[in-house]
């Protein structure tokens, strides 16, 4: 069947499983669009931004676990979707990036937007394509696919030249597994190293288990879970992990890192075994890599063999996709007799429960004046922990993470590389529609929501009903908070004076806007809010200078927390 190029995109999307793809048009992509206006079995979500298209294909992608797909033009619209390439790319999601291009004849002769995409997105992407013949493009797209979801998963860039989305050529749709000879991801653990794994878990008498997104990427939070309950070892998440483990698990010790709880950090300071699965070390795990775990021997198991000693050295190695390794060792500690001779880890737990005891996450909820943390418990009360929650990055982003608890993987969205602001609205959005079912929420800043605030637009549009809340303190509330630490209270430029009457905001795009300035208000502003099927802006007055604790300042060990 001979089609145009663009209707063989088209059809390799259909035959790869999509169905929703995030835009916004321009002249290098009209093919496309003209293909897609003819297929209502995709439909397009018309974003406000190229940055909004891309963050909402990462938030469908997260809780799905497909691949999410984008779709822009040729020059500022790929330099647009740098910032949400790069914020998939830090936290390994799995989509991909369809950019228009020039003519193939016209690249390199700054033509009417043009813009090297290719070079631009090498480091922030795990991939990228450019396509100059039209035969080639069914083969690539179902290798951007693969490329994207397996292995460490990611980002994929292909770039389209119009003239080869208007060319002809026969369209042959293939099944079977995609094979790439110079990209073979080891997904199986190799058996001697679990073997000796295992044997360390059951000498250890201070273990502690250490996870990240990794567990969430592979959908290994059942294999995990049974592993930590076979153990009977405490356990902890990142930023990324949270959901991997049930919050609400005796056996959970809270997020770990610069605001991690205290009994996660001091647990990880005072181990003699740390089993890092599906996590990276990076910076604001480990505080002062030098004073990390210092006596512990460290197993890390990851997908991704460069992750594994990159910052932090480890002294048993695995490489494997999690999912697969918490299964074989699972099997190793159920056979008969493997716990026989396991250390009593009652001194250890009962050492955690003295760290427990500090209750490091207490706060003051004042009679006059709405402390954050209040909302943020408020919200998860009243939605019984069961909604999907987004975040854009600050301090709401963190107290978030510390007051709301994830039972469930795929049901937390932030950007915990990158650290993104403006991320929130579009990843809710995206969400939501992959997910229409389910209440989503957005917790956000004053600062952050209008990053891409123009996303409302899309979300009214498209009958999107996102609830958000945003926990309005006049300041960029993270800087504010460094530099009242760290600079004396010199707050050079996070001062947000002036800001927008979010209610009013909510209203011209066609929201429903709410407001809460006193803590007696909170409640019923929030029970309003879910019982609206429409988008709802929800902007809560809350205290100007509340800080997030515990907090360990940058360059100190994890056992050097400031506390409330």
């Amino acid at each position: 069947m001979e089609l145009t190029g663009a209707e063989i995109i088209v059809r390799s999307l259909l035959d790869l499983g999509v169905r929703h793809v995030f835009g916004y048009p321009g002249g290098s992509v009209l093919h496309i669009y003209d293909a897609i206006f003819k297929t209502p079995e995709i439909q397009h979500i018309l974003c406000r931004h190229e940055q909004g298209a891309v963050h909402a294909a990462d938030g469908y992608a997260r809780v799905t676990g497909e691949v999410g797909v984008a779709l822009v033009t040729s020059g500022p619209g790929a330099t647009n979707a740098l910032t949400g390439l790069a914020t998939a790319n830090m936290d390994s999601i799995p989509l991909v990036c369809l950019t228009g291009q020039v003519p193939v004849d016209l690249i390199g002769n700054d033509a009417f937007q043009e813009a090297d995409t290719v070079g631009i997105t090498r480091s922030c992407t795990k991939h990228n394509f450019l396509v100059r013949h039209v035969s080639d493009l069914a083969r690539v797209l179902r290798e951007a696919f693969h490329i994207a979801r397996t292995g460490r998963p990611g980002p994929v860039v292909v770039d389209l030249p119009k003239d080869v989305t208007a060319a002809r050529c026969d369209y042959v749709h293939t099944d079977g597994e995609v094979k790439i000879r110079s990209y073979n991801p080891t997904v199986v653990g190799n058996s001697r190293q679990v073997k000796k794994a295992v044997a360390m878990l059951l000498e250890s008498s201070r273990p502690m288990i250490y996870t990240g997104g990794g567990v969430i990427l592979a959908n290994a939070a059942p294999e995990l879970t049974r592993f930590t309950r076979l153990l009977g070892a405490p356990i902890t998440n990142t930023l990324m992990g949270l959901g991997g483990f049930p919050a609400t698990d005796p056996l959970f010790v809270g997020m770990l890192g610069m605001h991690g709880t205290y009994e996660a950090n001091m647990a990880v300071s005072h181990c003699d075994l740390l089993v890092a699965i599906g996590a990276r070390f990076d910076d604001r795990v480990t505080g002062k890599i030098s004073q990390f775990a210092p006596g512990a021997k460290i197993i890390h198991v990851d997908i991704d063999p460069t992750s594994i000693s990159k910052n932090v050295k480890v002294h048993l190695p695995i490489v494997g996709d999690v999912k697969n390794v918490l299964g074989q060792m699972n099997a190793l500690l159920e056979a008969q007799g493997a716990k026989d001779h396991q250390p009593d880890l009652k001194p250890w737990w009962d050492q955690i429960q003295s760290w427990r005891d500090k209750h490091c996450l207490n706060y003051t909820q004042k009679q006059d004046c709405i402390q954050p943390q209040f909302v943020i418990e408020t919200l998860n009360r009243l939605t019984q922990s069961g909604a999907i929650v987004a975040t854009d990055v600050g301090q709401h982003q963190m107290w978030a993470a510390q007051f709301y608890p994830f039972d469930r993987p795929r049901y937390w969205l932030t950007s915990g590389g990158l650290g993104t602001m403006g991320y929130g609205l579009p990843a809710a959005m995206g969400a939501k529609v992959a997910r229409p079912n389910e209440t989503v929420l957005l917790i956000t800043g004053d600062g952050s929501i209008q990053m891409n605030i123009q996303e409302l637009a899309t979300c009214c549009q498209f009958h999107i009903p996102v609830k958000i809340a945003i926990l309005n303190n006049n300041y960029l509330g993270m800087v504010r908070q460094w530099q009242e630490i760290f600079y004396e209270g010199r707050y050079s430029h996070s001062h947000m004076a002036f800001g927008p009457d979010f209610v009013k905001l909510a209203e011209a795009y066609g929201a429903v806007g709410l407001r809460a300035t006193r803590p007696e208000e909170v409640e019923p502003v929030i029970k309003k809010a879910l019982e609206i099927d429409n988008t709802v802006v929800m902007d809560f007055r809350v205290a100007e200078e509340s800080n997030v604790y515990p907090m360990v300042p940058a360059g100190k060990a994890l056992n050097e927390m400031i506390l409330l």
